[in-house]
């Protein structure tokens, strides 16, 4: 019943004319009638006719038919009819073929008659870049003057099987210069292929416009594909280049609180989003408290954002999908990258272990924060400051061709984050620290099984830890009085996957595969010390680790009939905690109709099961929040989302307008007054509680991806709430990120070929804020406590100011006889708006008597100026 539902309310989403089109748009218009009166016109112009007048496509050598005539009279004539009239005619014959007319000789075989033409082949290999050998992700493959072809997948690899004969292949990837290839298909045939980068020459340009996919072609909707270069031109703060912060700027994604890299997903909170690296699932993306995100773009290869309609291959999350693939090393050539910012520096190199066969990438970045303010505020007085503030990256990869069907990869990740300061005065000596990282290892294996299937076969590791602890040591005539809290808390993963790629036809594109991940959650250990001359104890509280199995399953396959695009998918999930079994059947749909050429119409439906949950407070940002599972008290969070789209394309303008709505159940919050510290650590489930949510709206993206000038308009209109037995009397309230208008416009000018200029401007409405204070009492009975007391009206119902502002930066690039040199100078916050980071009550004194309270709101991050130093060699 269930799953009735699911169909009938995706269909009441669909446009008319993509149900028609279902039934079959192509046999429609062969129905259609027509009036003819030609005497001797060439068969190309007749073909040319029938391809602008009523939208049927031709597949077919220029040669065969260059000298055929047709002469017809005819009225009320089906196009059904008209094509067995015309080719009656000719030496030729036809065959509909996945909506596509193939037109090839006769050749008498006995009675029958076999088309040469009609025997396919199969066309598979690797899209790679001519210079840095890397493999080429979403990449064109096609047959000219038509829109039969396929495109790369993750790895690079693409297969497409078509009819014999003498045809011309096109190789495109946007930014890069086209290849085309004249081949004789008389047999299988593997072709690998590398492309280079596009010249500035204005022909090229125009080439390669005519080669890209646009908008409306692309089947996937609710998707970005993040190209790393453009990432590279975004203004951000401290001239920090950023994945997730640039995902801001896109239309549904919206930030936390101002200088943060969060991301919040069509109304879904953090722990909602899927952020993969390799594969694997990262579990805290950000550095130093959210002011950066951990992902270093010179060793990033692709970033692609799906925010809905999500394919069957992904589970585990309700509201998006970061799927970030890391560079795979030149196997040619050393190369590599050196940045020197006011805060950090990075480098990165790769190169040949054995030429053509085995390369190895390397990256590394570190901040030196903390170095720079221990000259500012190494002593104050009497009191002595050794601040701690650094973050560090390590990325590295390596890559062996066994031989041309078999590929093994094995990358890591390793960062870290120290956050504090140790203070220092006579007889008194005070530390307060945290630290927190994250450990990623996968090891992938692809295997070529035949030209139309490809495996890929991955294990996986992840691991998150968080440490914090606070310190006092008071020593009075020989007498000491210690304290210590020390917290520590952390989630491990193991796990394996298999994923399939199959494509026995241009028209169909079928995925599936299976995975495993052993879950190990350490939901807190925390130890407090009390000693003096009269007391000495040791209170420790542990939390029972908690281990769990998630299992999924799934299949899906893209299939085009005519005009109508759908990808068809299924996917099963389990979970395995506490003798506890949590399954999940999620249909996936999502449907692209071309009306035109230039117009399209999308919809998608998809239901989601998420397992894990990360408890955070909506008001403070504390190193405390952790990750914690579905246990046998708490059920899995469930979503559903549905979509509605219109794309087309204006000239060199795209643009996309989509509506949505998306239910979720079973999400999870602290109850009101409660927080992680706030008692018994082994007690963490009697402090949630349980809830569901909503969030629908409409988005605009308008991109101008080529010329001198590119660069998107993106707008967000949407409404977020949350609704829980325990919080706000029952009653449902915004969102925390819940906010009416969001808007951006990002863009880069090149003046010329050495100078570009860079800007964006962001608005958006207030946050949604509850009216509170907080008092902190420490080492309350050896225990950290933090009480939160509500100060009157409903939960988050006031809203503070609007944000915006302006941030530019400009690049100066020159080529070197070894390198390139690129000077990058900007500003964040370039008209200092004093953005609210959070508000306060103040008390309002006249004549020494409290009167009232007033709301302050406090801003935090002014204009900030960078600069960077950048080499290429």
């Amino acid at each position: 019943m269930q799953i009735i539902k699911i169909i009938l309310l995706t269909l009441s989403l669909l446009p008319l004319g993509v149900i028609v089109s279902a039934q079959s748009d192509y046999e429609v218009r062969l129905q259609a009638e027509t009036d003819i009166d030609w005497k001797s016109k060439p068969l190309m112009e007749v073909i040319k006719l029938l391809e602008e007048e009523y939208k049927i496509q031709f597949l077919f050598n220029p040669n065969d038919a260059e000298n055929e005539k047709i002469s017809i009279s005819e009225n009320e004539i089906t196009l059904n009819e008209l094509l067995t009239k015309i080719f009656e005619q000719t030496n030729l014959e036809y065959k509909i073929e996945n909506d596509v007319v193939v037109i090839y000789k006769s050749k008498s075989l006995g009675s029958q008659q076999q088309s040469p033409r009609a025997i396919k082949h199969t066309i598979n290999g690797y899209l790679t870049d001519r210079e840095s050998t890397e493999s080429l992700i979403g990449a064109s493959v096609y047959l000219k003057g038509t829109n039969i072809g396929t495109t790369t997948n993750e790895y690079g690899f693409y297969s497409f099987s078509i009819p014999e004969g003498e045809m011309t292949l096109v190789f495109s990837y946007i930014g890069y210069e086209d290849e085309v290839t004249d081949i004789n298909l008389v047999e299988d045939k593997t072709l690998d292929i590398s492309l280079g980068f596009g010249s500035q020459l204005e022909e090229v340009v125009i080439l390669a416009e005519e080669a890209k996919e646009d908008i409306q072609i692309r089947g996937q909707m609710s998707q970005f594909n993040v190209p790393v270069e453009k990432l590279k031109t975004i203004p951000v703060i401290f001239g920090e280049e950023d994945v997730l912060k640039s995902m801001q700027m896109l239309p549904g994604i919206k930030s936390g609180v101002e200088g943060s890299s969060g991301i919040y997903v069509r109304g879904g909170s953090q722990d909602q989003n899927l952020i993969l690296l390799d594969g694997v699932p990262v579990y805290n993306p950000a550095h130093a408290l959210g002011i950066f995100s951990i992902f270093n773009t010179d060793a990033i290869k692709s970033v692609t954002l799906t925010k809905g309609g999500f394919p069957a291959r992904f589970g585990g999350r309700l509201s998006s999908v970061v799927d970030i693939r890391m560079k795979e090393g030149n196997l040619n050539e050393w190369n590599g990258d050196l940045s020197i910012g006011l805060i950090s520096s990075k480098m990165t190199v790769s190169g040949p272990v054995i030429s053509d066969k085995t390369s190895i990438l390397l990256s590394a970045r570190r901040t030196y924060a903390d170095l720079i303010l221990k000259q500012v505020v190494g002593d104050n007085g009497s009191q002595q400051i050794d601040p701690s503030l650094y973050f560090y990256d390590l990325n590295g990869k390596i890559q062996h061709k066994i031989n041309a069907k078999h590929r093994v990869y094995l990358s890591g990740y390793f960062g870290k984050d120290k956050f504090g300061a140790t203070y220092i005065e006579p007889n008194v000596d005070q530390e307060t620290t945290a630290q927190w990282g994250n450990q990623i290892g996968a090891l992938r294996w692809n295997y070529e099984i035949n030209n139309k299937l490809f495996a890929n076969t991955t294990l996986t590791y992840s691991n998150y830890n968080i440490n914090t602890l606070r310190s006092y040591e008071n020593i009075v005539d020989q007498d000491s009085t210690i304290f210590i809290s020390d917290y520590n808390t952390g989630i491990v993963d193991f796990g394996g996957k298999i994923d399939f790629d199959y494509i026995p036809t241009p028209g169909h594109y079928i995925k599936w595969g299976a995975g495993m991940i052993r879950h190990r959650y350490n939901p807190g250990a925390n130890q407090s010390i009390q000693r003096t001359s009269e007391i000495n104890t040791d209170i420790g509280t542990q939390a029972d680790e908690i281990l769990s199995t998630e299992i999924n399953i799934y299949a899906e396959d893209e299939l085009t009939v005519g005009r109508l695009k759908a990808n068809i998918g299924l996917h099963f999930s389990g979970f395995f905690v506490q003798d506890e079994f949590y399954k999940s059947l999620q249909p996936r749909l999502g449907l692209r109709y071309l009306a035109s050429d230039k117009l399209s119409f999308k919809a998608a439906f998809s239901t989601m099961y998420q397992y894990i949950n990360l408890l955070a407070s909506e008001t403070i940002n504390l190193p405390s929040d952790l990750w914690v599972p579905s246990t046998k008290n708490i059920k899995p969070q469930e979503s559903w989302l549905a979509a509605v789209g219109v794309a087309t394309s204006i000239g060199p303008l795209e643009l996309e307008v989509e509506a949505y709505y998306k239910g979720m159940e079973n999400v999870l919050s602290y109850k009101e007054g409660a927080t992680f510290l706030a008692d018994n650590v082994v007690n963490w489930e009697d402090k949630v509680t349980s809830g569901n949510g909503e969030s629908y709206g409409a988005e605009i993206f308008l991109q101008k991806s080529e010329g001198r000038l590119t660069g998107w308009v993106g707008y967000t209109l949407s409404w977020t709430n949350r609704q829980f037995d325990d919080i706000n009397g029952g009653e449902k309230y915004p969102f925390r990120y819940d906010r009416r208008h969001d808007a951006s416009i990002v863009m880069s000018y090149d003046i010329n070929e050495k100078i570009k200029l860079s800007a964006n401007w962001i608005y958006g409405t207030g946050e949604a804020v509850t009216l509170a204070q907080y008092t902190i009492a420490t080492f309350d009975n050896f225990s950290d406590r933090i009480r939160y007391y509500d100060q009157g009206g409903d939960k988050n119902s006031f809203r503070m100011s609007p944000s915006h502002r302006l941030d530019w930066s400009i690049s100066f690039e020159k080529q070197k006889k070894r390198f390139q040199r690129t000077w990058v100078i900007g500003f964040y916050n370039s008209y200092y708006r004093k953005n609210p980071f959070f508000v306060s009550l103040e008390k309002q004194i006249e004549d020494g008597v409290i009167v009232g309270k007033r709301i302050k709101e406090h801003s935090l991050l002014p204009i900030i100026p960078s600069v960077s130093y950048q080499l290429s060699f």
